[in-house]
């Protein structure tokens, strides 16, 4: 066992975490462990980290590197984005809707738009990280993602994708956002219960991140069946428990 930074290895830069199963708790503690400032940031929606002081983007004259810079002299890690009527945040921008994320149907090459890479290429120089959950899974466990997502910005150094162990053994559609998506990546159908292959499956097909956590091994008997999963994937992945700090290679 080890750190989970020692494993991720997270440079300076932008970091991506995609997928689902953790994301939101994996961002948390990579904050908490890496030794320098920390941007906390979203491509599409998130909600603010309770604790973690927030630059709201979208008051005070909006985006703006004095703001934060300032926020960061006083506090380690920072939370930026705009804050929306619905508690979450969007994209760090003055005004959040004049930066679309890619749209339902909008092919995943097609380039985002240039204000939005202006955003993430603004934030580069803020912090020694800058860690941006780039896109939603609703709180399941595991998911299949749709033709535009994630939204990763082109300046990301590092993309982690995170799994839900939770969901094995488990019917697909209780257990998966877009489970359609996932069924016929997995080739299976909704009904269906979930087995470690059928995540691998998934996971190698979409080719989505640089290296997969698999979260949650303190919901199976052992870490073996994690790591049998690992040795499936074709990216680099390790398997573990965020709530116990727990972490495995295979």
């Amino acid at each position: 066992m080890y750190s989970i930074t020692e494993q991720l290895q997270i440079p300076h830069g932008i970091t991506c975490v995609i997928g689902s199963g953790g994301k939101t708790t994996l961002l948390r503690t990579l904050a908490h462990f890496l030794q320098g400032t920390v941007i906390l940031t979203t491509s599409t929606h998130m909600y603010p980290f309770p604790g973690i002081p927030l630059i709201d983007t979208s008051v005070q004259g909006g985006f703006l590197e004095k703001r934060i810079l300032s926020a960061l002299s006083e506090n380690r890690v920072i939370c930026v984005g705009s804050l929306l009527s619905s508690g979450k945040l969007a994209i760090p921008a003055a005004n959040a809707d004049s930066l679309p994320v890619p749209s339902p149907g909008q092919n995943v090459q097609k380039p985002v738009p240039e204000s939005f890479e202006d955003t993430f290429r603004r934030l580069l120089p803020l912090a020694d990280y800058v860690l941006v959950e780039a896109d939603g899974s609703k709180g399941l466990p595991l998911k299949a993602h749709r033709a535009w997502e994630p939204v990763i910005p082109s300046c990301t150094s590092l993309t982690i994708g995170v799994a839900g162990l939770s969901g094995i053994g488990k019917p697909l559609r209780e257990v998966c956002h877009c489970p359609s998506l996932f069924a016929d990546l997995a080739g299976i159908t909704e009904g269906q219960t979930v087995k470690g292959e059928h995540i691998a499956s998934v996971l190698n097909r979409e080719n989505l991140a640089d290296c997969w956590f698999l979260n949650q091994t303190d919901l199976l008997p052992g870490p073996e069946p994690a790591l049998e999963i690992c040795r499936l994937l074709h990216a680099k992945a390790f398997a573990g428990s965020l709530l116990e700090n727990r972490f495995y290679t295979p």
